[in-house]
């Protein structure tokens, strides 16, 4: 059990790391050798220029300016100064209205903690309740939660009311949240420019057509059923072993043009290299003239690749991506069912062309139910197993539990220094490195489950990450670790007597939860700004393979927001401030500290740094609410259970009003506002078509569409296409065109064709 002084332990060291962490980046962000690594979105949207480029030779490295040491803060206050307005046409939708989940934790925990130690906190102090019960491990901090208080004490009403106070200010955050951002995005879409997915509906489960190819099937049925709006289509083809050769090749033209570089620098000795795996086994051979033969034959097999899926009928999919002649049309073909049977022709909007994940468009839909029914068992199993891991941590953070049961252990962990970095900085530690690993796994299982944006992808591991930490990290370490404190009670007690040992246990594991704060919140925080790996890696190439200033634009690695753990862990964060702002509200400040800080952090990262993968237009607001909506409801049920074990017969009955009202509330949210992040509203589409028209009559839509959702692999190779039948004169052949396919006598049977 953490007590104070280790709890400061803790403090003093993840506070000195976050501000050693904070003072390497005000150094390097001043370095001109580190510019394109600190601000890197500015070079990509060409505002700015390298300081290297022009000055003396020393100030090309290293800013010699004493004063822009001295305002090495001034970072903070520019990150807040840009506008919600500007941000938002600066980093998009996603990047502005992400940040604003931390603003809203402020919003919600700073008046909850003001109430909390206003109220609660000395209730709870005075209870001294604690100093009477034998054979139970706490420490002061434990003083100041409601397992201080007496049981059946007219003590609990006060939280009881806080409850409900705490439970109502949370809610009527998050109405006006939703509200706010259901606004932003509305106004987002109304206001945005022309993009290729406002045309555009992904089809799926084409049904097989025995006259028809995939692509004239397409045609035909867009044709009929769509007259005045179809525009045009592009199938989707299975090129994800090409899509791995050019990767290949890309790969081998860097090592190529990395050893090159080497040998102009130094030509009196030759690279060499071994032709094993990664260059750790094998003959040694001539680096220039292994890749460059590399290169060629991979050339080759990708031209080879290239010709089969153009001409190969089997590499064509049953999906193709549709455009429409207007917005309008778009959204209703994209919000309707296209057949009486809904098994077949099932639309839905089509991604960005960069949010396609085009390794997916190739799995038969067929079999996506079986895939996610198999991910599900998958998911189940690991976050099962990963409990095992949950009660090493929490056996390193309860060292008095264990000196209790194995008495052998304590001359090694008896010195008092020793005792408190173990308890107060080694338990959160420990819990992070096990969990770095877990975000790959989870988006691997995500990809198998056959999603097809990048978007969808991240949303999807967001949710099964989510779930992860709510079972393993949060009831996983309440669960062990009251286990681990209270091991000799339970041992000795009668089994009636176990579930008030473990009711007044859980409030204790506020500790631990505060030692994992400050590793993951603070200190994780600061280090995200440093961006070392990213530091590293830009220095690496710039030495090595940099020769053009095309290659140090190519070097630079902006990244962008980790949406499929970095929200889920900040959920994390709002579970633990709403359990413990009734239980043991001295844990809010530091949550407060985490939002406060990230929220700056994240808004100079976005504002200088990430460069977003796609655009979803805040789609994933909805999970955000109902993701907190989830932590609100847990609190009340384990306040319910808690005040239970505390013999508040005439309390605990009024709190089952919270969890239903808080249900109803989400319940009326999702009705009122998740709407607009799932559909597109047919008046807003009609709105944007009318004055595109008439701001734009000449506007060539088909050129504009011609190759936006065109493989990448393909970019640069010109696809046979006929011609799009889009005129409504010649409508009436398309009746014709199953038998003229009949009729003809060098069909395409081999040829896949695609309509633009």
């Amino acid at each position: 059990m953490a007590s104070v002084s280790d709890i400061s332990v803790s403090a003093a060291i993840n506070l000195l790391s976050a501000l050693a962490f904070l003072l390497a980046f005000a150094f390097l962000r001043l370095q001109p050798i580190n510019d394109r690594v600190y601000f890197p979105k500015w070079y990509l949207k060409g505002i700015r220029a390298s300081p290297r480029s022009s000055g003396p030779f020393m100030k090309k490295f290293v800013n010699l300016d004493i004063r822009m040491y001295l305002k090495f803060w001034t970072w903070m206050p520019a990150a807040l100064r840009m506008p919600q307005p500007e941000l938002i046409d600066h980093a998009g939708l996603d990047s502005a209205v992400y940040i604003r989940i931390y603003l809203l934790g402020l919003k919600i925990f700073v008046p909850i903690a003001i109430l909390g130690f206003a109220v609660l906190v000395p209730v709870n102090w005075t209870g001294k309740t604690l100093e009477h019960i034998h054979n139970l491990t706490f420490s002061n901090i434990d003083k100041l939660s409601i397992s201080n208080v007496p049981s059946g004490s007219e003590r609990l009403w006060a939280h009881l009311l806080m409850a409900y106070t705490f439970s109502f200010w949370t809610c009527y955050v998050l109405y006006k949240e939703y509200k706010i951002v259901s606004t932003l995005r509305l106004h987002f879409l109304a206001s945005e420019g022309r993009r290729p997915d406002q045309f555009t509906v992904l089809v799926r489960n084409v049904p097989p057509d025995p006259d028809e190819s995939v692509s004239e099937h397409v045609e035909h049925f867009f044709c009929v059923n769509h007259p005045d709006h179809y525009l045009s289509h592009q199938v989707v083809y299975n090129a994800n072993k090409l899509a791995k050769l050019v990767e290949k090749k890309k790969s081998y033209q860097n090592w190529h043009t990395y050893y090159q570089t080497k040998y102009e620098r130094n030509p009196k000795k030759k690279p060499t290299t071994k032709t094993g795996f990664w260059g750790l086994w094998g003959k040694t051979v001539d680096a220039i003239d292994y890749y460059t033969a590399e290169i060629e034959k991979l050339s080759e097999e990708e031209a080879t690749e290239r010709e089969r899926v153009m001409s190969d009928p089997k590499a064509i999919i049953p999906a193709a991506f549709v455009s429409f002649k207007s917005r309008w049309g778009a959204a209703v073909c994209a919000q309707t069912q296209q057949s009486s049977n809904p098994t077949i022709w099932l639309t839905e909007w089509a991604p960005e062309p960069r949010d396609v994940h085009w390794a997916n468009l190739a799995m038969p839909y067929v079999g996506l139910t079986i895939r996610r029914l198999l991910v599900a068992v998958v998911l189940f199993f690991l976050t099962f197993f990963f409990m095992i891991p949950i009660a090493f941590v929490q056996s390193m953070a309860n060292i008095e539990g264990i000196e209790k049961v194995l008495p052998f252990l304590k001359p090694l962990i008896e010195a008092k220094t020793v005792k408190s970095v173990i308890q107060g900085f080694l338990p959160g530690i420990a819990l992070k490195i096990f969990l770095i690993l877990l975000p790959t796994i989870l988006m691997t299982m995500s990809k198998i489950e056959g999603f097809t944006s990048l978007s969808s992808l991240d949303r999807r591991s967001a949710a099964k990450y989510h779930l992860f930490l709510l079972v393993n990290v949060f009831f996983g370490s309440i669960i062990t670790g009251a286990a681990f404190e209270q091991l000799q009670s339970f041992l000795k007690q009668a089994p009636t007597e176990i579930p008030k040992t473990a009711g007044v246990a859980i409030p204790m594991k506020a500790t631990f939860f505060i030692t994992y704060i400050m590793v993951d919140g603070w200190a994780g925080i600061a280090a995200e700004i440093l961006r070392l790996v990213p530091l590293v890696m830009f220095h690496l190439k710039n030495t090595f393979l940099v020769k053009t200033e095309q290659d140090r634009e190519d070097a630079m690695d902006p990244g962008s927001i980790n949406f499929a753990t970095s929200e889920p862990r900040i959920q994390l964060y709002f579970l633990l401030g709403l359990v413990y702002s009734v239980v043991t509200p001295i844990l809010l400040p530091f949550i407060i500290i985490f939002f406060a800080f990230a929220y700056v952090v994240f808004r100079h990262q976005i504002i200088n740094v990430y460069d977003q993968k796609y655009e979803s237009g805040a789609k994933f607001w909805p999970d955000v609410h109902r993701r907190i909506i989830v932590a609100l409801v847990i609190s009340q049920l384990l306040l319910m259970g808690l005040l239970s074990t505390k013999k508040a017969a005439n309390s605990t009955p009024l709190l089952i009003v919270l969890p239903v009202l808080t249900i109803w509330f989400h319940l009326f949210c999702k009705g009122r506002f998740e709407s607009a992040f799932v559909k597109f509203p047919l008046q807003d589409a009609m709105v944007k078509d009318t004055l595109e028209r008439a701001t734009e009559p000449n506007l060539n839509l088909k050129a504009y569409l011609h190759d936006a959702y065109i493989h990448p692999v393909f970019k640069c190779v010109q696809l046979d296409k006929p011609k799009a039948v889009d005129d409504e004169e010649n409508n009436p052949l398309v009746a014709t065109k199953r038998n003229s396919r009949r009729d003809s006598k060098t069909g395409s049977d081999g040829i896949p064709e695609t309509s633009v």
